[in-house]
């Protein structure tokens, strides 16, 4: 890796690292309701993408230990965000859905992130605005990259 491409991956790293944590503090601000652990919010919107999955292909996706994202469906469960069902094609497994309450829930803090980020939008200069729209596709393509990526055996 170049100086280039290094100063380049440190600085990308603290800006995502500083717009996730001004989205999470600023929502929780202007929203009392929003208290949901990001975590959370993460596994509701993989449920809500592939309904019906499973504990095990969700802590692929997600990329935690299997028991973390069975400690969070217990959570979101409890709280019923997230129902428990048999799934037909296999008795002894469990598919998972969002309940009516999760589907709220989710919508509400989706809503509020684009309100926000509109918002926040409309601040910048006409340059600035037109930059980050023109580099949404190059950073899905870097998401998909990140999450094609072979994991090194020590993470």
């Amino acid at each position: 890796m170049t100086v280039d491409q290094h100063a380049n991956a440190v600085g990308l790293t603290e800006v995502v690292t500083r717009l996730r944590r001004v989205l999470r503090s600023s929502i929780r601000a202007d929203i009392p309701w929003e208290s949901l652990p990001m975590a959370q919010v993460e596994l509701l919107q993989c449920v809500a993408e592939r309904d019906g999955t499973r504990v095990g292909e969700l802590a692929g996706l997600l990329r935690l230990a299997p028991n973390s994202v069975s400690t969070l469906v217990a959570q979101l469960t409890d709280a019923g965000l997230v129902r428990r069902e048999r799934d037909p094609a296999d008795r002894r497994a469990v598919a998972l859905r969002l309940t009516e309450a999760g589907e709220q829930a989710l919508t509400g803090w989706l809503q509020a992130h684009e309100r926000r980020i509109g918002t926040a939008m409309e601040l910048l200069a006409d340059h600035d605005r037109d930059a980050i729209i023109a580099a949404l596709p190059a950073l899905g393509r870097l998401v998909e990259a990140l999450g094609d990526r072979p994991r090194p055996p020590n993470e």
